[in-house]
């Protein structure tokens, strides 16, 4: 993947799977249970006993974007890291053409890179309030590595089955709250993210994914169909959605 990749992005996409050859030492169970009882049964359920501490993973994607107004199909792979951060790389077509790009944030800051044919830009974006929107895309997105959520810090939340998950990135702490289902499948995850969803300036607004079905991949269970968007909780959810896919492939490092 990272041969496709423009140079800054191919060398983050590198530091990030840096540690992919080493197997960590297993998840500390202690640590688990002493989480808020949500998350608590989210990854006792997640992460069995003796699972190793993975760190990142990598993933493979397909479903739809919702680009002016239209849904398109597109394809991606994904590196995560949760609290360090992430290379999303995709492709799709625009009025019939092809079109590839990336959205990444890392120790560098946040960037959106995207173009059709490999040669016309059609979106280019960075600086502080790219950042901190690409901050809020790493805190929620760091379900998809159980294991490394260990790494935040939790707190209870507003009612049984709901916990939040906090991250502090850029000096600014992002709180993501989960909710959970008795069996401790993870439903759903909303928060309180930075951006412009309407265009009429940079703010926090509401955000949110659905989670649903699981797999498991060595040993850990995870969700693998997601729905994103913006105004989640309120009346114009079905509008801000602007997200769906599958992850159909997943590498834990």
């Amino acid at each position: 993947m990272t041969g496709r990749l423009p140079r800054g992005a191919r060398r983050h996409w590198a530091d990030l799977e840096r540690p992919g050859h080493l197997v960590p030492p297993p998840v500390d169970t202690a640590a688990i249970a002493g989480l808020p009882e949500p998350a608590r049964r989210w990854l006792g359920r997640a992460v069995p006993p003796g699972t190793p501490a993975w760190a990142a993973a990598e993933l493979s994607m397909r479903g739809e974007i919702r680009l002016g107004g239209s849904w398109r199909a597109f394809s991606a792979r994904q590196i995560i890291a949760p609290g360090i951060g992430f290379v999303w790389a995709a492709r799709t077509r625009v009025r019939g053409l092809p079109a590839a790009g990336y959205d990444r944030y890392g120790p560098g800051g946040g960037e959106m890179r995207w173009r059709l044919l490999g040669l016309l830009p059609v979106l280019s974006a960075a600086g502080p309030d790219v950042t901190r929107s690409a901050a809020g895309r790493l805190a929620g997105e760091g379900v998809t590595v159980p294991t490394a959520c260990l790494g935040a810090t939790w707190s209870e939340g507003p009612s049984p089955d709901t916990a939040v998950m906090s991250w502090v990135l850029d000096r600014e702490r992002e709180d993501a709250l989960i909710r959970v289902d008795p069996e401790g499948r993870l439903q759903e995850l909303s928060m309180q993210r930075w951006g412009d969803p309407g265009g009429t300036g940079y703010g926090r607004h509401p955000f949110g994914v659905a989670l649903s079905e699981e797999a498991e991949v060595a040993g850990v269970r995870v969700a693998t169909v997601l729905r994103a968007g913006w105004a989640w909780g309120t009346e114009r959810q079905a509008e801000g959605e602007f997200f769906r896919a599958r992850i159909q492939d997943v590498r834990f490092r």
